[in-house]
């Protein structure tokens, strides 16, 4: 059976179109990732709560890793996957997808806005159509 993916992500949540011989499906994934640890305002000694500004951002990528992953897992049996999204999450997705080797290849990165996810179905969908004629 024919599988082909499009999703937009960003570093907070990716749509995934998946569009299959039986039909569509969209889905979310949230990656409860958060850039800046927050400080607890009852704090008398900030600097016993935020750690240091590389910890932080090991602890982010490492959350990112897993958050992309879990992407990866959604799209992982897809012949073709479309990337699109407004920053540098679709370029981060692309390098560890291409890492991890997967069977399908990335027939396009563009980057967009924000979009609602009838229109991010509605892109894949034109795109792959796109590409069938």
């Amino acid at each position: 059976m024919k599988k082909e993916a499009g999703l937009w992500i960003d570093h907070k949540k990716a749509v995934i179109v998946t569009i299959t011989d039986k039909g569509e499906e969209i889905k979310q994934i949230q990656s409860n990732v958060e850039r800046q640890l927050r400080r607890d305002a009852d704090s008398r000694s900030q600097s016993a709560e935020i750690p240091p500004s590389d910890t932080r951002e090991r602890a982010f990528m490492g959350h990112l890793d897993i958050y992309y992953d879990q992407v990866i897992a959604t799209i992982h049996d897809a012949e073709s996957i479309l990337l699109l999204g407004p920053g540098e999450a679709k370029g981060e997705l692309k390098r560890r997808i291409e890492h991890k080797k997967l069977p399908g290849h990335i027939v396009g990165v563009e980057t967009v806005d924000k979009m609602t996810d009838p229109q991010i179905a509605a892109k894949v969908r034109q795109y792959f159509q796109s590409l069938e004629k």
